[in-house]
């Protein structure tokens, strides 16, 4: 498996030089500034643990008014063989113009060749047809009167961090799921478990929120998107946004290093219809142990 993995981050790092030198201007490129040297280490040394997954933004001038798009990325590690994450964004569409210009920017990558690189061409497929959704916007109500119903999609994203202790870090996990209306939970302590739930584009905006400047030990491990007609609401596994805190195993002292206990964490997956994330996240199958 690592050589395919090794294979797939060289791809993708010759796939951001190329978009770094289509975007050479302040602002049109954002990429953390450790991102590259983390994948450049590994692929030094292979054996060591994956690098986190590859993530950025680029901003995309439309028309002759030179409107922005924002095109978010994020790349699993065997990317491109498998699909990026792709997520177009602007102030200038309202929300349904928005989820119709994802819907067929998603539905063009799906029709390219599997295995290709395809950001570069996502970037230049908004150039070609964001206008006509920048357009309609202009006219909401008139949109809206003429649309047919359109589906919502249910965003729900699995975040891994190597630990959460600092009280300023979970006020801002809190503070962002709150202002965003997403449901999920922050396990805090050895390893840290992030779930969050609810609009694509505002869980894409807390995951952006919550990586940036400088949280280098945490990672996307797995994303759900389930597809309804109407409300979302009834998708939801979590009511609110939950604070857990398991019982711990280690030193409570100053270097705070203990360790969550994972047997009540996969009782507590199961009880929500979530147990198969456990392996994912961790790479082991759960086994609750005998009362």
């Amino acid at each position: 498996m690592a050589v395919p993995v090794k294979e797939c981050l060289e791809l993708q790092l010759l796939e951001v030089e190329m978009l770094l030198s289509m975007f050479p201007k302040r602002g049109e490129f954002s990429l953390d500034e450790d991102a590259v040297p983390s994948i450049q280490r590994y692929l030094r040394n292979a054996d060591g643990a994956l690098p986190p997954q590859l993530e950025y933004r680029i901003a995309v001038d439309v028309g002759e008014a030179k409107v922005k798009v924002e095109l978010q990325v994020l790349l699993p590690h065997m990317y491109p063989q498998v699909a990026p994450q792709l997520f177009a964004r602007s102030e200038a569409l309202h929300r349904q113009q928005q989820l119709q210009l994802n819907t067929h920017l998603a539905s063009h990558i799906s029709s390219l060749d599997s295995g290709d690189l395809c950001v570069c061409e996502a970037v230049q497929w908004l150039k070609d047809n964001s206008l006509p959704f920048l357009e309609n916007s202009k006219t909401p109500s008139e949109c809206a009167s003429k649309e047919v119903r359109v589906k919502e999609v249910l965003h729900r994203m699995w975040i891994y961090s190597h630990h959460i202790y600092r009280q300023e870090l979970r006020k801002k996990i809190f503070d962002c799921a709150k202002k965003l209306n997403l449901t999920g939970f922050c396990l805090t302590g050895k390893p840290g478990v992030i779930c969050v739930e609810g609009l694509r584009e505002n869980c894409e905006e807390f995951w952006r929120v919550i990586r940036y400047p400088n949280w280098k030990h945490i990672s996307c491990k797995h994303v759900e998107n389930i597809e309804t007609e109407g409300s979302i609401d009834h998708l939801h596994l979590f009511r609110g946004f939950e604070d857990l805190q398991f019982q711990a195993h280690g030193d409570y002292g100053l270097r705070n290093d203990y360790h969550m206990d994972l047997g009540q964490f996969l009782e507590f997956l199961k009880q929500h219809q979530s147990g198969h994330i456990f392996q994912i996240l961790f790479g082991v199958e759960g086994k609750l142990s005998d009362n």
